[in-house]
């Protein structure tokens, strides 16, 4: 019997101690110097290689840090860390993004050996709708992101649920990104080893509609898809296993999105999650995850939604209409609600007008979240060239990385709704003439193009996932 304990004393300490060292390497910081972008990383070293994490674990969260080291890790969990072999590709590609990111920071480049594709137009980001144009474009971010950035998606899985998702709805980028995708052939890769990232191809509006039951409401469809699917993957492929999966990522649209990664410690908290619902409050990290778009696409295209009138036609200070639904919307209809010719806002478009002829006819559109933060709003209002009245809490904006959004829209707190007709009276004109300007001009960046163009809504997507695939070293 005291030889039982004394096993059991000897094993427990192992244990303890393995812990403990896994924990160290975790908390062990990586990059050295300060980042051109926004975020800053950890890293855990191997015998061969290094997994870079962002430092965001919230230890009051319900999956600890040690089920995240090991939830997932299907194939490979009595492997240590420190006994994994040697990975030649692995080092050739950490390799390459090692001096994309030293180009970077050196904000230099020799534009002779990279150049813009062939055949698309030659546009040069500058102005002030920009964070900092040449750290975007100017230094080498997105020019090498067009050289050099690889991207492989897992064949594995079948549509409805993968590989597909909607063009003609809210939820419509999620479709499109993934049609786009699937076709692309300048940043997607057919072989595994030349993949700087690695998509995992399931559509969560998918997997609503087809297995969501309205009635039962058992959000566990999710879980057994997206579960099972990370499953397949990292019995199959090396790749999840030997990051852990920080070099893969997904996107969704739906208001679900976050959730779906709930499931897979490893894909909540390593992965880059690209998302519309970015919402830090529920746990969005803008170092690792990329805020995109909500855009609906009826008709599957933009044909009659871009333009709008000229500033001399533009009799409406503000405008929106929309249903009644989460918490700013309720203060916005209770104060403004057909209460104003100038501040016009409804629940229900009278009859005889068209939602996106008011857009067009109004000076600012007013964009307030509902029950997520992201709203198809925003976008339609730089679509119509109207500037955009933003109204939410705890949202981080699309390709905010890149983007000045104070430089074309206006900001407005919830307690500031009563006053929304004094503030936006009180903007100087030159001011508004200037924002204008700039919304046309931001305008490139949300517009959906098939087949693609740089610099388009496909690109600002693949870069904001380039940003934070840079700032991760396997």
């Amino acid at each position: 019997m005291r030889q039982f304990h004394a096993r059991n004393l000897y094993v427990r300490l192992f244990v303890g101690a393995s812990l403990a060292l896994v924990s160290a390497l975790v908390l062990t910081k990586g990059f050295k110097g300060s980042s051109p972008w926004p975020w800053t990383t950890t890293t855990v070293k191997t015998s061969s290689s290094t997994f870079s994490s962002p430092r965001f674990f919230n230890h009051t969260d319900s999956i600890g840090q040690k089920e995240f080291m090991d939830a997932g890790n299907v194939s490979n969990k009595k492997k240590s860390v420190w006994e994994r072999p040697r990975d030649a590709e692995l080092e050739r590609v950490e390799a390459g993004l090692a001096r994309a990111r030293a180009l970077i920071r050196a904000g230099t480049i020799n534009r002779s050996s990279i150049s813009a594709p062939l055949g698309e137009e030659h546009y040069v980001p500058q102005g002030d709708i920009y964070r900092n144009a040449i750290a975007f474009h100017q230094s080498p971010s997105y020019v090498i992101m067009e050289k050099l950035f690889k991207i492989f998606i897992y064949k594995e899985g079948e549509a409805p649920l993968f590989h597909n998702g909607p063009c003609k709805s809210i939820y419509s980028i999620e479709g499109v990104f993934f049609s786009l995708m699937e076709r692309d052939t300048h940043f997607r890769t057919l072989d595994p080893d030349q993949a700087h990232i690695y998509f995992l191809p399931f559509s969560v509006v998918m997997i609503i509609h087809h297995l969501f039951d309205p009635i039962v409401r058992d959000k566990d469809v999710m879980k057994h898809v997206v579960a099972d699917y990370v499953k397949v993957i990292s019995q199959k492929y090396r790749y999840w296993n030997r990051s852990l999966g920080a070099d893969h990522f997904m996107l969704s649209c739906h208001d679900w999105g976050p959730r779906a990664t709930w499931y897979v410690p490893q894909l909540y908290y390593n992965s880059i999650r690209a998302l519309c619902n970015a919402n830090t409050s529920e746990h969005f990290n803008p170092r690792k995850d990329a805020s995109i778009p909500e855009i609906n696409l009826i008709t599957g295209e933009t044909k009659g939604l871009i333009g709008g009138l000229p500033l001399s036609k533009r009799t409406i200070l503000a405008f929106f209409a929309g249903r009644l639904h989460g918490r700013i919307r309720p203060a916005l209809l209770h104060h403004w609600k057909e209460k104003d010719e100038l501040v016009q806002v409804y629940e229900t478009i009278p009859e005889g007008l068209s939602y996106h002829d008011l857009m067009k006819k109004s000076k600012y559109c007013i964009c307030p979240s509902g029950h997520e933060v992201a709203s198809p709003r925003i976008v339609e209002a730089i679509y119509a060239e109207c500037v955009p009245v933003l109204i939410s809490q705890h949202y981080v904006l699309p390709f905010s990385d890149v983007l000045d959004w104070g430089s074309f829209s206006v900001q407005v707190s919830v307690d500031e709704i009563p006053n929304l007709k004094k503030i936006l009276l009180g903007i100087p004109q030159d001011r508004y003439i200037r924002m204008q300007e700039r919304v046309k001009q931001v305008q490139r960046h949300f517009v959906v193009n098939n087949p693609p163009k740089r610099f388009d809504v496909f690109h600002m997507i693949i870069h904001s996932i380039w940003l934070r695939r840079l700032n991760v070293a396997v």
